[in-house]
């Protein structure tokens, strides 16, 4: 086929240049889209309820023959249970290749655009689940690996940063809006999805085995479904276009350290700019996520049968599980407040730059870390939660935040892509965080530090890994004039993403009402994240 014919075939369903918006769209029917998409991976943080279930499959199983069956017998046997180490590694390798996925698809994707990208994000999310229910079906843990950890975690990637792109260019007047509200729907993914899976687990459970494969495979093909019309969703707007009314001034600009030019991808990630910015994620991340891995024993050891009032007139073992759910109260608190920090921190950063609010991060999180310790000797429970939710606010404001940054930074073109690159601070993170808490609190128990101070260290440790993202954060700055591609360049590239073809409708395009069909897309995403607040709020009532 030649260029002429190539140029006037009209394009296919999946194309980007098939979904441009026409006038009678609304940019705010983009979010709901965005949304679908997030909360369905966000289920992400919300795995370990999974776990335990994992490790009770096999009623026959003889406990001598499988005791001491080290990870690589436990791929493949079918006549012993796992271990839970064996399979929380499950979380470890979606979260890893989320950022090899995004690293390496992120440039696809912006000439793919984000319905084709989201559909395939959903086949490869929805269809990893559903793998992963037919190894545990079978028994085979390798499969699991295989459909969760590997195919789930390409779709955890691709699924992440398909929506990026296509809101900030929606919203240059509110780019950290626009992201917080997509962003916050991966916090909030567990809210939802936790409780669904264990009822559903509950629900197909016989003979007194849990009911994770049935479970798996129909949530596998339930998100499939819900990212399917979030990718259908989605439009995309044409280059140029601007709000109505709406008009930056340079002034503007310079104060909030926003270009109106484009990098490209290539040249991006050869930018000390990039590498500070992935520095300052990677470290907000590792003590974040830290955090978030060790929460509920962390509360158990510091404070103990405190947060039972003293555990009077209780068993051991009714004392213990009232502590136990009493901690799992700060869990659901960690997920309300890690997903509304993301819409919070982020619209922020719209009034007070992006910099700024990671100046606030850091500073903030320094003082919260290193107080968190005193908090515990003085046996003030509630201001430890309250500590820690404030952390873990910022932890989601982090991830929310750094998309308008690098948009800001490296102009809008390709921001997709160049964020699929800086998540790869996320993998490093995701292994580095809760390894570094973990391994901390074993040293410190093997070396006699009682339970109450096991974590003073490390707390401490991640006090001095947020200094190094404040450092980090000073030293970003303008990029560079010769980084920045030409006009011929950006002709190219524009060319390749088929803006070159839509650029005429910038001025008419997505003029239309919000009207019934947005109330409807925001009602169909809004309640379900509204039950899951409900629920959040209602498990940490428990700590009160």
């Amino acid at each position: 086929m030649t260029d002429a014919a190539a140029s006037t075939h009209p394009p296919g369903l999946l194309d980007r240049d098939r979904i441009v918006a026409g006038p009678g769209f609304n940019r705010w029917l983009v979010p709901p889209a965005a949304l679908a998409i997030h909360l369905s991976i966000g289920m992400a943080y919300g795995f370990s309820v999974f776990w335990l279930p994992m490790t009770h499959l096999v009623t026959h199983a003889n406990a001598a023959a499988c005791k001491g069956q080290g990870f690589i017998a436990q791929l493949t046997t079918t006549s012993c249970n796992w271990t839970v180490p064996s399979v929380t590694h499950i979380f470890e390798t979606f979260i890893a290749v989320l950022g090899i996925s995004g690293a390496i698809w992120g440039g696809w994707l912006e000439h793919a655009g984000p319905r084709r990208a989201g559909l395939f994000a959903a086949f490869c999310w929805g269809g990893g689940l559903m793998l992963g229910g037919f190894g545990v079906a079978i028994h085979q843990l390798w499969l699991a690996y295989l459909g969760c950890g590997l195919l789930g975690g390409i779709g955890q990637g691709l699924g992440y940063i398909t929506p990026v792109s296509t809101l900030i260019k929606w919203f240059p007047d509110r780019r950290g809006l626009a992201t917080g509200f997509a962003i916050m729907g991966y916090g909030g993914g567990a809210m939802i999805g936790a409780p669904i899976a264990v009822a559903l687990m509950g629900h197909f459970a016989h003979n007194g085995v849990p009911g994770v494969a049935s479970t798996l495979i129909f949530m596998g093909a339930m998100y499939f479904v819900v990212m399917a019309l979030g990718a259908f969703g989605f439009r995309v707007a044409p280059p140029g276009w601007m709000p109505e009314g709406y008009v930056p001034t340079e002034a503007d600009r310079a104060r909030a350290m926003v270009t109106h030019r484009h990098v490209h991808l290539d040249r991006a990630i050869r930018t000390p700019q990039f590498w500070l910015i992935w520095g300052v994620l990677c470290l907000n991340v590792t003590a974040g996520i830290g955090v978030i891995s060790m929460a509920s024993p962390m509360l158990q050891d510091v404070f103990g049968a405190k947060l039972v009032g003293g555990g009077a007139g209780l068993s051991p073992t009714a004392l213990h599980a009232a502590i136990v759910a009493s901690a799992a109260g700060l869990v659901g608190l960690i997920s309300l407040f890690n997903s509304l920090g993301r819409l919070f921190w982020a619209s922020l950063s719209d009034m007070i730059g992006r910099k700024t609010t990671y100046y606030t991060f850091f500073v903030l999180g320094i003082v919260l870390y290193v107080l968190l310790p005193r908090w515990g000797a003085l046996g003030v429970a509630g201001l430890f939660v309250a500590s820690i939710c404030i952390i873990l606010s910022m932890y989601g404001g982090g991830f929310s935040t750094v998309p308008a940054y690098l948009a800001d930074v490296f102009g809008t073109q390709m921001v997709g892509a160049i964020h699929g690159r800086l998540i790869t601070a996320w993998s490093v993170a995701g292994v580095a965080g809760p390894m570094l808490i973990a391994g901390l609190r074993q040293y410190e128990l093997d070396h006699g530090v009682p339970h109450a101070q096991v974590y003073n260290l490390t707390l401490y440790i991640m006090a001095l890994l947020l200094v190094g993202g404040l450092i980090c954060n000073f030293f970003v700055r303008p990029v560079a004039d010769r980084h920045f591609m030409d006009e011929e360049e950006l002709a190219q590239e524009r060319a390749l993403q088929r803006e070159d073809r839509t650029a005429g409708a910038a001025r008419t395009a997505a003029r239309g009402e919000f009207g019934l069909v947005g109330g409807v897309a925001w009602v169909l995403v809004g309640v379900p994240f509204l039950i899951g607040v409900w629920i959040a709020i209602a498990k940490g009532a428990r700590l009160f």
